[in-house]
């Protein structure tokens, strides 16, 4: 009879402790919220959607900084970054574009593209070879081509690639490296990147002529780009910031000893109608080039043909 007692004691205590553990792991589960299977991470609990940049729905192009607002883990601790405080973060003093459907036009007070006149190119005195918005290259002008550099396939008119060459082998030597980006293209190459161009504006909503001049600007209608001649070349890409380089600094210095000159710069927009460009370098020849750094001019202004 007593060990019936002893028994039922134990099994109504071990009911009790069972009890108490159901307890405490309900208290447990309740408090730390739900528990993550080893080896997964919790899933993102952000309420704003992201475009997966850390930015919230930034429409493409209006930011070339993707993913700077992103909270990267702490250096120090090596654990993650807190999560987003519950309460609204303080509003940003710089202002940021509206976002708008509509896309906007560009003023459209400009001049309209002129008809091109088709130039005769004297092979005596190639280098000086003018070509703009107002003139073009004969239909069917063939170039003479070498590689800009030894085994590199950007080319150049062959009586201008030695001169590309030293140039590039003298900036080596001063630890600055000119790395030929872009320059023969063929007259169908530069048709096709022009008209995309003029669509850009069109679909901005200009019209036509509008989008043809606008696009001029940028890149020139085929047959009128220096880079039909061989003559350019693109030098480490097409960034506005190259002229923060070393690279660009030389080439301040002494491109004009090999005979390049910045063909666009930036005080001479008005004149050339091109917007600056410090990477694009053209070649005229030493005893031009120098001369036409000496007098501050464009190359328009140089050979007269500002109008």
């Amino acid at each position: 009879m007593k060990n019936k007692k002893n028994a039922r004691a134990a099994i109504r205590y071990l009911n009790i402790f069972v009890v108490i553990l159901i307890i405490i792991t309900a208290m447990l589960v309740i408090r730390g919220g739900r528990s993550v299977p080893p080896g997964e991470t919790a899933p993102h609990t952000d309420e704003t959607e992201s475009d997966g940049n850390g930015r919230e729905d930034t429409p493409t192009g209006e930011t070339e900084d993707a993913g700077a607002s992103e909270e990267p883990a702490s250096a120090e601790t090596g654990t993650a970054a807190p999560p987003p405080e519950t309460t609204a973060p303080a509003e940003k003093t710089t202002a940021m574009p509206e976002k708008t459907t509509a896309k906007q036009k560009v003023n459209e007070n400009i001049d309209e593209l002129p008809v091109p006149v088709q130039i005769t190119i004297d092979e005596s005195n190639f280098s000086m070879t003018l070509v703009n918005r107002r003139f073009r290259i004969p239909d069917g002008y063939q170039v003479q081509l070498s590689p800009s550099i030894p085994g590199s396939d950007v080319r150049l008119d062959s009586r201008v690639a030695p001169h590309y060459t030293a140039m590039y082998n003298a900036a080596k030597e001063a630890g600055c490296y000119l790395t030929p980006y872009s320059g023969y293209r063929s007259y169908s190459v530069q048709k096709t990147n022009y008209e995309n161009k003029v669509r850009y504006y069109r679909d901005l909503g200009n019209s036509e002529s509008v989008s043809k001049t606008l696009a001029a600007q940028v890149i020139m209608p085929p047959g009128s780009s220096e880079h039909n001649l061989g003559l350019a070349m693109d030098i480490c890409g097409t960034n506005y910031s190259f002229d923060q380089t070393k690279e660009f600094k030389w080439l301040q210095e002494n491109a004009a000893d090999y005979g390049f000159i910045l063909r666009y710069p930036e005080n001479k927009k008005d004149i050339t109608k091109v917007v600056y460009e410090p990477w694009h370098w053209r070649y005229v020849g030493a005893e031009n080039a120098r001369a036409i750094k000496a007098s501050g001019l464009c190359l328009e202004e140089y050979l007269g043909e500002t109008a």
